[in-house]
């Protein structure tokens, strides 16, 4: 079966990561470098964010998060993750991280399988719960207008099905296995495959851009990306990835203007998209 082939890589890579940085990723934080200024930090999305950032495991979510949540001075949008098959939350924990140092509480399924979804949306029953908890570093902390779903390979997969959770308002499938319907989406979608992927081909996301003509959805093709690319340092994944929950979630419209509109700056980038698609509702 196509989800078994990610159990070797996958499973070796997980045990990499873990010796070497699992035991951070449990109980410690980690500071993001200062920025030249404000303006230069919303506009270099692959670049950390202006938040030190602090990680908790939990038994079926792990969050990331900025440090300094209780005392901060907004409502940090929200961002639910699915991982690939057999894998778990610190496989991805740079790209998680980078996403909380833009300002993001990411809660992530610690489940290896987590196709039906149903522990990313415990992840939202959590944030929810401690959002209303005056006890929690959380309190009236969390922005629960503004929730993205996210993930990889099978997790891909995952946030399209949570992507029918009426509290969801954009997704971001990484290279989604086939096992998701995107006709029961009816938020805003961008479809990320890599171009030298051999487990989920490109033409298998294409399957599901070409679907979702009921919304507005994108088809963004990384140049020479395979399946792993994302794992680890995610490289080329993390500033298209946070520009567009950066636009869907918190109304940056630098940051829109890489995916909408006559200048879209994704469309135009050869060197780092091999293929750029964006159907009628998307191409305004």
């Amino acid at each position: 079966m196509l989800w078994r082939k990610l159990l070797v890589p996958l499973t070796s890579l997980l045990l990499l990561l873990t010796a070497s940085a699992g035991a951070g990723a449990a109980a410690a934080s980690t500071g993001s470098p200062a920025v030249a200024s404000a303006e230069a930090a919303a506009a270099d999305y692959g670049a950390p964010g202006p938040y030190a950032t602090a990680v908790e495991v939990g038994v079926v979510t792990t969050l990331y998060y900025p440090r300094d949540i209780a005392t901060s001075d907004r409502r940090h949008p929200v961002i639910v993750w699915g991982n690939g098959t057999f894998a778990f939350p610190v496989v991805y924990r740079d790209l998680l991280l980078h996403w909380a140092s833009q300002g993001f509480i990411v809660a992530a399924a610690n489940t290896p399988q987590s196709n039906l979804g149903i522990s990313m949306r415990a992840g939202i029953d959590l944030l929810t719960r401690r959002n209303a908890d005056p006890g929690s570093p959380f309190h009236d902390r969390v922005d629960l207008e503004h929730i993205g779903a996210s993930g990889h390979s099978q997790g891909g997969a995952a946030a399209i099905v949570v992507g029918a959770d009426p509290r969801i308002d954009t997704i971001l499938p990484i290279q989604p296995g086939p096992l998701a319907d995107i006709d029961d989406v009816h938020v805003p979608a961008l479809l990320l495959a890599g171009q030298k992927d051999s487990i989920v081909f490109p033409f298998m996301v294409k399957t599901f851009y070409n679907d979702a003509d009921h919304i507005p959805a994108i088809y963004g093709e990384l140049r020479g990306a395979d399946h792993l690319t994302v794992v680890g340092d995610p490289g080329p994944f993390a500033a298209p990835t946070t520009a567009w929950f950066k636009a869907h979630l918190m109304g940056d419209q630098t940051a829109r203007a890489q995916f909408f509109g006559a200048g879209c700056g994704i469309c135009t980038d050869s060197g780092t998209w091999s293929d750029v698609r964006r159907n009628g509702l998307a191409n305004r």
